[in-house]
Parts: C-alpha cells; sequence; structure tokens
C-alpha cells in the first residue's frame, strides 16, 4: 500500500501534545528540581572563590562553569552526569508506554504515520530538555552579574552559547540510546535499567577499563617505562577509547570552548608549540574547530541510536 501525503504528517501535533505532557509531567519536574539545585550549590562554591580572587580575568563567566571547590565538582561536570539522568528520564517509556497503556495503535489508525510519531516523541524530549538547560544557562548568566558585577563580554557570551548547543546535542546522544531501548524492550523499567546501566558503565568504569585495553592493543615500549615517560601510541589509543564515551567526548568539548587556553585535546608535540605564546588564550573560532570533532561525534551518536530506534519501530507489529 503506498502512502499519500508527507511521512510527516501529524508530526507537530504529536509535538506539541508530547511537549505539553513534559513539561508539566511530575516526573520532568523532579529532574529539573535535582538538576537546579545540585548546579546552584556549585555556582555558590564558585562565586565565593571567584569574588576572592581580586586578579583581573577576562573570561570571568567562564570560570562560573569550569571552576570546582571541594567537595563539589564544576557545574560542567555536574551537568555531564545529570544530563544522561534527564534524557534516560524521558525517553525511556516513550514507546513501549504506548504498547503498555494499549494506545499506540489508536493513535497510528489516526493520519499519523510512524515516522512522525517516533520524531515527534524525540523532538519533543530534546526541545524540552533545550528548554531547561537554556533556562539554567540564563540563570547562571544572570548569578554572574549579580554576584560579580563584571557583565560579560561578546566571546564570553558566544563561547557559552556554544556550550548550551555542545549540551542539547551530548543530551540527544542518550535521549535516543533510552528511546532505542524502550523500542527493543515492551517493559519501561527493563528499559530504564539497561539504559542506566550502558550510562553508568560508559561513565564510570570504562574510563578505567580504556587504559588498560590500549595496553592490550599497543604494549608500551620499555624504553618509554625507562625514561618515565609514556608511550605515544598507548596513550593515543587509550584516548581514543575513552572517546566511544559520550560523556567523555562532552568534556573534551567543554575544555576547548570554555577553557581558551586549552591548546590541543590529545599528546602535544613540539611541532605544535614552535611560535606558540603558552598561557595565550585561542581565538573563539580556533576553539570552536577544536571541538568541533567531539561535537560531531555526538550527533552522529544522536542520528545512529535514532535510526536503529526509527528501524526496529518499523518493523514493529502493533496490535490493539
Amino acid at each position: 500500500m503506498r502512502r499519500e501525503g508527507s511521512p510527516f504528517q501529524g508530526m507537530s501535533t504529536v509535538f506539541v501534545k508530547e511537549l505539553a505532557d513534559h513539561i508539566s509531567s511530575v516526573r520532568m519536574l523532579m529532574l529539573q528540581l535535582l538538576i537546579v539545585f545540585t548546579a546552584l550549590a556549585a555556582l555558590y562554591e564558585a562565586i565565593n572563590s571567584l569574588r576572592q580572587n581580586t586578579a583581573e580575568d577576562p573570561f570571568l563567566l567562564l570560570r562560573l562553569f569550569t571552576i570546582d571547590q571541594a567537595p563539589l565538582p564544576s557545574f560542567v561536570a555536574i551537568l555531564g552526569f545529570l544530563i544522561p539522568l534527564m534524557a534516560i528520564g524521558l525517553g525511556f517509556d516513550a514507546v513501549n508506554g504506548e504498547h503498555n497503556r494499549r494506545t499506540l495503535s489508536r493513535i497510528l489508525a489516526q493520519p499519523i504515520y510512524r515516522d512522525a510519531l517516533l520524531m515527534g516523541k524525540f523532538l519533543a524530549a530534546l526541545a524540552t530538555i533545550g528548554i531547561s538547560l537554556a533556562a539554567l544557562w540564563l540563570l547562571v548568566i544572570g548569578l554572574g552579574l549579580i554576584f560579580l558585577g563584571v557583565p560579560p563580554g561578546s566571546e564570553e557570551v558566544a563561547r557559552s552559547l556554544v556550550f548550551l548547543v555542545v549540551a542539547i546535542f551530548y543530551a540527544g546522544v542518550w535521549l535516543s540510546l533510552a528511546m532505542l531501548l524502550s523500542t527493543v524492550f515492551r517493559s519501561a523499567a527493563t528499559a530504564a535499567l539497561v539504559s542506566l546501566g550502558i550510562w553508568l558503565f560508559l561513565t564510570i568504569l570504562w574510563p578505567m577499563l580504556a587504559p588498560a585495553l590500549a595496553q592490550v592493543v599497543a604494549p608500551p615500549d620499555p624504553r618509554y617505562a625507562l625514561l618515565g615517560l609514556n608511550d605515544p601510541a598507548t596513550t593515543v589509543w587509550a584516548q581514543e577509547l575513552l572517546r566511544l564515551s559520550p560523556n567523555d567526548l562532552f568534556e573534551e568539548a567543554m575544555l576547548a570552548v570554555l577553557s581558551p587556553t586549552t591548546r590541543s585535546l590529545g599528546p602535544v608535540f613540539l611541532d605544535q608549540l614552535r611560535g606558540a605564546v603558552i598561557g595565550a588564550p585561542l581565538p573563539f573560532g580556533e576553539s570552536v574547530m577544536l571541538a568541533w570533532p567531539q561535537t560531531v561525534g555526538l550527533i552522529a551518536g544522536t542520528i545512529i541510536l535514532f535510526v536503529f530506534s526509527y528501524v526496529l519501530f518499523q518493523r514493529q507489529e502493533v496490535r490493539a
């Protein structure tokens, strides 16, 4: 049977309905409160630390995102930990929830194709996360103006906007993963547990396993060990394996964008330092280009995972 009209017919209806459900849900309210209160605690410590520092800093606003004060990590580190929780919380029952409520066949009986349903749910959840992160970004800007009393420069605002965009792409990876598992498993609890398990593995265990695997793939040369140095080949392999984790890609992109003095995200060789002024900040465009491969990796991960969930959803049988 040949379909008529656009394959995304009805997507706007699904998008508006899902967006309204997410914003008004108790689940989203609890996730937002968790992120806001934790982020405010990190910002409070960062502001106190910056107010005691009387030295002039051209990137004072960016320090709010990156400075850490024991026992709390930095604002960016907290978001890197909590954004996946928000994305998984919005996506783990996107498809199987409709199955369990026996509403999927009724929805698809309307002039709404599966393409539009899945895309509408994904975009609505991503828009919800984007709205929350934008509000949090405005909160950081406002608190910086109130308590530091220094208006941010145009480059600071531009870098912080790039941070916001990359954070949304980072959330998109975990949202796509949660929706994929929601398509694979009919039980919402199973999809949530598997999503959280993958998140914990990639965030906590993978950084410990990647260096060990790198030594197996590229055993270090004993001559470097005698000199007290790391084998460059082993180091490169460890870094590439670490980049299989979205958390590592997000951290590297944030390091390049929010720390203007960062000149490289990998091993630095002497020819790269030739002619460079140590400690001088990179221009905004070069910092963005430095973070571009990591950003593309996050976008590619989002697309690949969503395509898998799309193919599986198209092949599923829908019963009343």
